[in-house]
């Protein structure tokens, strides 16, 4: 397979060629048109597509007789969606095994985890190394002038300056686009594909992915749900009520049945409670907050378009926050490190905590603009720097606002205010 000149360079590429260099094979996963497969084809160098029905049915026949034959073909070889055929991952395993554990041999994609991973005999462990993949942040769209990276801030760099060219009208629009490659690269908007996306989802991925029958209008209820509460914390039984209240009927087994598979989709992405040591004894909310993998999903479920943002800017904002947990997700993975949300009982939280895994920190507040409110999220930030025990947590190694505004620089009590405009990775 060659390089596709059109192929828009993604940040997964070098973790992805530095384990594929390491073991035999590598399992790249996130939602389904993120750019997996396009990614992979970059350094395959032939290719077994299971999405094509003919591919597919002849692929089950020759599972049955003999699943190593699927593993034919120049190296590396890429195994695309290969939980549509469970057998092919004991077969990776068997063939890797056989080659000595060499390094190199197998690329596989999935936008799924099979409904029983118990089927397997192996876990994988030292011969299929893991490579999580998102939808397109600002740096990979080319939308972030990159001005200041978040490995110099975990490094030190005392000042950040940078000038974001995106407007809240900008952020609109790339809300509602999404980070998709293929709506990415055409440029111009979604043209209702985001909104055909959820559909399949309800309508045909689900079933799918879960194994079982699948309610399309429970399934579509329970996204517009889970789109209303996107960067809020919402117990199961808040979803549930809202979901009856739209007048569709769910029992709670079954709403924790769908979110689960929807997890496995690496289509719900919740955030986590960060649960550091505090100076009082302060109780902390361990409550998740709501992300989907990508906001143009909550904007199409909820049924609006970026004029209905611009009109309705607290909607707005907390799409803006799960845009910006998109890309620090992806940012944070890079420096080995992953995302979290803080609050306590006392009401003071932080929208998003950067932990890296050597203990360092960072805290961020996330606002679409305003001087008031950029004054509000620092103290918070502050407030959360003086409460947590630094000699067992540690001192943050920085504070930062995220914006949607056009200038970055550096408070004088210390906290960065940086747009998501002028971020990147590193």
């Amino acid at each position: 397979m060659k390089s596709s000149k059109n192929y828009w360079p993604r940040l997964a590429d070098e973790a992805l060629r530095e384990k594929l260099s390491d073991v035999p094979a590598v399992l790249v996963r996130g939602p389904k048109w993120c750019g997996k497969t396009s990614t992979c084809s970059q350094i395959a160098a032939s290719s077994l597509m299971l999405r094509d029905p003919g591919v597919f049915q002849n692929s089950v026949n020759a599972a049955q007789v003999q699943p190593s034959l699927l593993l034919r073909g120049a190296q590396p070889r890429l195994l695309d969606e290969w939980q549509l055929l469970p057998v092919l991952w004991d077969a990776v395993i068997n063939e890797a095994d056989k080659a000595g554990g060499a390094p190199g041999q197998y690329l596989l994609t999935g936008s799924a985890t099979p409904p029983n991973p118990s089927a397997r005999k192996h876990t994988g462990t030292g011969r299929i190394a893991r490579v999580d993949m998102s939808t397109m942040t600002l740096e990979e769209s080319r939308e972030s002038t990159c001005e200041v990276s978040l490995a110099a801030l975990f490094a030190g760099v005392g000042l950040v300056e940078g000038v974001s060219s995106l407007s809240v009208e900008n952020y609109s629009r790339i809300i509602c686009r999404g980070g998709w490659p293929a709506l990415v690269a055409r440029g111009g908007g979604a043209g209702g594909l985001v909104s055909d996306y959820i559909d399949a989802l309800c309508e045909t991925d689900i079933a799918e992915a879960s194994g079982e029958g699948i309610d399309p209008g429970k399934a579509h209820a329970l996204i517009r749900s889970l789109s209303r509460s996107v960067s809020q914390e919402a117990s199961n039984v808040t979803i549930l009520a809202d979901v009856r209240d739209a007048g569709t009927g769910m029992s709670e087994p079954t709403l924790r049945k769908y979110v689960e598979v929807l997890r496995r989709m690496f289509v719900v992405r919740e955030l986590k409670a960060w649960a550091p040591t505090l100076r009082s004894r302060t109780p902390l909310r361990s409550s998740r907050t709501w992300h989907l993998c990508d906001p143009s999903l909550a904007a199409a479920a909820l049924e609006t378009n970026e004029d209905g943002l611009l009109n309705d800017l607290e909607t707005m904002g907390y799409l803006f926050e799960s845009l910006c947990v998109r890309d620090l997700r992806v940012y944070a993975h890079l420096l080995g490190g992953d995302v979290y949300h803080y609050r306590d009982k006392s009401g003071l939280e932080a929208d998003a905590i950067v932990r890296l895994r050597d203990g360092r920190w960072a805290g961020f507040e996330v606002n679409l603009g305003g001087e008031e409110r950029i004054d509000e999220g620092a103290r918070h930030l502050l407030a959360l720097a003086d409460r947590v025990d630094a000699r067992r947590t540690g001192s943050p190694s920085f504070l930062a606002v995220l914006t949607g505004g056009r200038y970055a620089y550096t408070r004088a009590d210390g906290v960065h205010v940086i747009p998501l405009g002028c971020l990147c990775s590193g």
